[in-house]
């Protein structure tokens, strides 16, 4: 039904008109009178517009063109005193009963010519600007400056061509993510979302939806890992010596996994088929080669090998991974659990990576990571069932060149980046340092969420990022309030600013900062913290 409510006086007069024409970024000249009106106005939309990153209208012929403010500037050459620089966003057509835009599309057809007339946007223009076109999308908050104008993201091309969250600490990051992926889960509870949680965040949001698994429970049998991964474990010489110990490794793993009776169904195998084999049977190869007469070298590189396997199994705090207990095939059971397949009311899988030993962080993630992209090439023959990776401190894993180790993590999900939309596997990457990510990766990303970055060299990386269209609302990034963010690309048909819902209490993540006036307070336990923070410490766990 058609909004039938008039059109507000401010909107119906000019407050500036066309200076110069330069396809999508133009010049306009502002009446600063007529701005001033307008800032008065209770249409929150027309108070803002001609403001930087507000909008403005421009008619042509029998339709009107919208644009985003870009920059402003003092000019007292000019008539009305105020030059403004815009980026075009889209055009609707003119209802001629009504003198209201209708039938909203992204892109122009038709230019204005110099000395067209300029006006304010109303709430009622907005309205159709971010309508929804129909497709099935989630509603994340309201469009800034409105409050009642739904913010929507079309959920097939959010996670079809990937997403980035980009934000600073305390900005409310982690909120927003959780906000994001428990909106999915509601209009799809029978999806496959494996969410990599490197700081324990993110069990408390999705208790009751989802499967919480950390090192007591997510049992990864170390047989997953391809050769490169056991290398990044086991090997732990550098130079000529690591191609030294990789060969014998290979040997030796290799040997180990065809002693498997599964080798005897399956035919030829290779160092990475994921093969189950015991970490003792390794050692045993290792011992018998070290003892061969015609081997071509000393006995320091197996020793090497041998002494890094043996101190790995005998360690508790790897027993998550490498326990003797593992060694059965149960490939299908893990991929099952963690990929929720079926989903039985839990569509996310959160895996609490923060109890895992340094050292291999990156080798699990890059086990997790590789095994979606593997199952979604080998699954192809099957009903196409689409799996989410979200990584939370991605620029951990996904490093830029300068900060790169060369870890096989960053190749996967890179990998994923590029590829992963072919066989129905989306990334999310959510990051506090954009500029430390890996730019072919950030440039994978369809749909970019920015909120405020404090940091001068993540601004410039995330406006180099960002598509051309978004430029007006680019140089806001800094001034944006905690929960607001710039949403821009192919998950939303136009960018827009947008101030995220409240979530509720039980789904938000367990992020908030300490207050420490309030704790530094109160007294009162400390002696028995500390005894029971010492024994968890010497146990190994967390």
């Amino acid at each position: 039904m058609p909004d039938m409510a008039p059109i507000p006086e401010n909107a119906r007069k000019p407050i500036g008109f066309v200076l110069e024409i330069a396809g999508s970024s133009s010049a306009i000249a502002f009446d600063l009178g007529r701005m001033e009106e307008c800032a008065e106005d209770r249409d929150p939309s027309i108070a803002l517009s001609g403001k930087v990153g507000g909008q403005i209208k421009i008619r042509v012929g029998n339709s009107w063109l919208l644009a985003t403010v870009r920059t402003q500037r003092h000019d007292s050459a000019i008539e009305g005193g105020v030059v403004a620089h815009i980026d075009f966003v889209g055009e609707g057509e003119e209802d001629r009963a009504t003198g209201k835009m209708t039938g909203f599309r992204r892109g122009v057809t038709r230019y204005p010519v110099p000395g067209a007339l300029v006006y304010p946007t109303t709430n009622a223009d907005l309205r159709q600007i971010y309508a929804s076109d129909g497709r099935t999308h989630i509603s994340v908050g309201t469009v800034y400056p409105t409050r009642d104008i739904c913010a929507g993201i079309y959920v097939d091309a959010f996670l079809g061509k990937h997403f980035a969250l980009l934000g600073s600490t305390g900005t409310g990051k982690s909120t927003a993510a959780a906000l994001i992926l428990h909106r999915i889960c509601e209009i799809a509870p029978l999806g496959h979302i494996v969410m990599i949680d490197p700081h324990g965040e993110y069990a408390s949001a999705f208790r009751t939806i989802g499967q919480l698994l950390d090192v007591s429970n997510l049992n990864m049998p170390y047989w997953l890992m391809n050769f490169e991964e056991h290398c990044e474990v086991f090997i732990t010489s550098q130079g000529q010596d690591r191609q030294l110990d990789m060969d014998i490794l290979a040997k030796c793993l290799l040997a180990a996994r065809q002693r498997n009776r599964l080798v005897e169904q399956i035919g030829k195998i290779t160092v990475d088929s994921p093969i189950p084999y015991l970490l003792s049977d390794l050692l045993v190869i290792l011992q018998n080669e070290m003892g061969r007469l015609d081997k071509g070298t000393n006995s320091i590189p197996y020793m090497r090998i041998k002494t890094k396997v043996e101190e790995i199994r005998s360690d508790p705090r790897y027993q998550f991974m490498f326990s003797g207990m593992l060694v059965g095939d149960t490939m299908a059971e893990f991929i099952s659990k963690v990929f929720r397949m079926p989903s039985s009311g839990k569509p996310i899988s959160i895996i609490d990576v923060s109890g895992v030993p340094s050292e291999i962080t990156s080798t699990v993630v890059a086990v997790l990571s590789r095994l979606v992209f593997d199952y979604a090439i080998w699954s192809r023959d099957e009903e196409t069932r689409p799996v989410l990776l979200v990584c939370e401190e991605a620029h951990r894993y996904v490093p830029n060149e300068k900060n790169s180790d060369g870890s096989s993590v960053g190749r996967n999900l890179s990998r994923i980046a590029k590829e992963g939309r072919k066989y129905g596997v989306s990334l999310g990457l959510i990051t506090q340092r954009p500029s430390d990510l890996a730019e072919s990766v950030l440039s994978q990303c369809g749909t970019i969420i920015a909120m405020r970055l404090n940091n001068e060299r993540d601004q410039a990386f995330v406006k180099a990022a960002m598509p051309e269209g978004a430029r007006g609302f680019i140089d806001t990034i800094p001034a944006l309030r905690n929960r607001e963010c710039i949403i821009s690309g192919e998950g939303v048909s136009v960018p827009m600013r947008v101030s995220f819902d409240a979530l509720e209490l039980i789904k938000r993540p367990a992020s908030n900062d300490p207050s420490f006036y309030e704790l530094w307070s109160q007294s009162g336990g400390e002696d028995r913290a500390v005894e029971r923070t010492v024994q968890r410490w010497r146990a190994q766990s967390r």
